[in-house]
């Protein structure tokens, strides 16, 4: 199946990339939204439609309907077209995921999991409000979690383990929770019932979710000065 991309935004060359993955339908509006965030901090992004791809609008408490493993895959397929790509800074690309593409950008981050062998890693990870399984190997790309503490669809505490086993063994790992955020803190919507969940924005979180994101990709993805 070739890969889908929803959107694709540039910027003047050269400039690192993010990969931005998205996966449910009702989040689609929020990644579009990240799309347009992540230009206008000098990145350019590629939007991938992953459920589309396989033939889905939603997953909704169906996650495993399109595996993590797999849409991690697919994140590095569109890591590799964009370093096809000439103004592409092809050692500063990163992934961005909400949620189950937060859960495949968990299962990107592992060594040997996903990723080819012909490929190198992710420069850097954010994974917001993903489902966290139990990790299987050792971190290889630095990674960042955000989280709220009164999500009631992805478990911040499944998050909190993943964070206290996982082997980093030089990469580095953080997670950051949001007292009383639902699951989707920075959707535009307020608080409200979906798919037997309550989720929501929630404004404090968003906006920090937002600064740390920027800090995040910016030291590790901005090209560095010369000395």
């Amino acid at each position: 199946m070739a890969l889908r991309v929803i959107v694709q935004l540039c910027r003047p060359a050269p400039r690192p990339r993010v990969l931005l993955s998205f996966c449910m339908v009702a989040m689609a509006s929020v990644g579009r939204e990240w799309a347009r965030r992540l230009t206008g901090w000098g990145f350019a992004a590629l939007l991938i439609d992953s459920l589309g791809r396989w033939g889905f609008r939603e997953v909704c408490n169906r996650g495993r309907l399109v595996p993590p493993e797999a849409q991690g895959r697919e994140a590095f397929d569109g890591a590799a077209y964009l370093r096809a790509a000439p103004e592409v800074s092809a050692a500063r690309v990163g992934v961005i995921g909400f949620p189950h593409g937060g859960w495949a950008v968990l299962k990107a981050v592992l060594a040997g999991v996903v990723r080819p062998v012909s490929e190198p890693a992710f420069a850097a990870a954010v994974a917001h409000y993903p489902g966290c399984d139990p990790p299987t190997s050792a971190l290889e790309t630095d990674t960042l979690i955000l989280i709220g503490d009164a999500d009631d669809w992805t478990s911040p505490a499944r998050c909190a383990r993943w964070r206290d086993r996982v082997q980093t063994n030089g990469p580095t790992l953080q997670m950051k929770t949001y007292p009383g955020a639902r699951h989707a803190f920075d959707a535009p919507s307020p608080p409200h019932p979906f798919a037997d969940h309550y989720i929501g924005q929630d404004p404090a979180a968003m906006a920090d979710s937002l600064v740390e994101t920027r800090a995040f990709f910016s030291e590790r993805l901005a090209p560095k000065p010369l000395p």
